[in-house]
């Protein structure tokens, strides 16, 4: 997606979009962070957080995994918190029913300096960080949550694989100049290094914020395989998650069961 600044026409792609990967085959839709909104200032994502479990977007997400009869992973959007001045990032994930079983609030905020033309990034002048890692079991095996920064912190991920994680989902918006950097080289090296899938939804193109983000997204499997990547645009990549390839890459080279620290 390349989200803009109107919720409306945001959702409205994302529903054509998850219609489209479900006409494919898809039984698994992954939406990017901030699918909903790009906004241009902060106030704008406080004027759409909602209670979690209630809200439009909320409902929309449920209606929409009902409609298709499908998983929807619903990259993030701001969640209240108990605090006034912040919100979450929250990730929320869906079942074929439409109900919503899992939610993960972002535990590593985005705070950097980076030479493009926005330059300073601070989540945390916005966002409250999360604490949790979270697994949900799937018909597809055990599913782990993260977004977007969080896939500069191993430990992370090395925890949710802890927890019984097979597969891991990344929805983010890298931005342009941190993704030719190392976006695929993250995204190979923490499915390589934890022996799992990571599907990884990135936004991808120039937003009416003026912000660039870098898209490729892409689905990796445990070998560092890239299975599936979309260029700079708005579009779908499709792939099938294997339980056999999984075994066979943890049973051949056990690296996770060698570690000694």
């Amino acid at each position: 997606m390349v989200s803009s600044d109107q919720l409306k026409d945001n959702l409205k792609t994302a529903n054509g979009l998850i219609n489209q990967a479900v006409s494919n085959g898809a039984q698994l839709v992954v939406l990017p962070e901030n699918f909903g909104l790009m906004p241009k200032h902060a106030g704008q994502l406080f004027s759409i957080s909602e209670t979690l479990g209630e809200g439009d977007i909320q409902s929309f997400l449920s209606k929409v995994a009902n409609e298709n009869d499908c998983w929807i992973v619903a990259g993030s959007m701001p969640i209240k918190s108990t605090r006034d001045d912040k919100v979450y990032a929250t990730c929320l994930v869906y079942n074929p029913v439409g109900e919503q079983v899992a939610h993960y609030h972002k535990i590593h905020l985005f705070d950097a300096d980076i030479s493009d033309d926005k330059g300073r990034y601070r989540e945390s002048d916005t966002f409250l960080a999360g604490d949790q890692p979270v697994v949900v079991k799937t018909p597809f095996g055990v599913m782990g949550l993260s977004i977007c920064y969080d896939l500069r912190f191993p430990e992370l991920y090395r925890e949710l694989i802890q927890q019984g994680a097979e597969f891991i989902v990344a929805p983010s918006a890298f931005t342009e100049t941190t993704g030719q950097a190392h976006w695929a080289l993250l995204c190979r090296t923490r499915a390589v290094e934890n022996a799992c899938y990571l599907i990884a939804a990135n936004q991808g193109g120039v937003h009416n914020n003026g912000r660039a983000t870098y898209g490729h997204s892409m689905i990796v499997d445990p070998w560092g395989k890239v299975l599936s990547e979309l260029s700079v645009k708005e579009g779908i990549a499709t792939g099938t998650l294997k339980k056999s390839t999984l075994i066979n890459i943890r049973t051949s080279l056990p690296a996770i069961q060698h570690r000694r620290l």
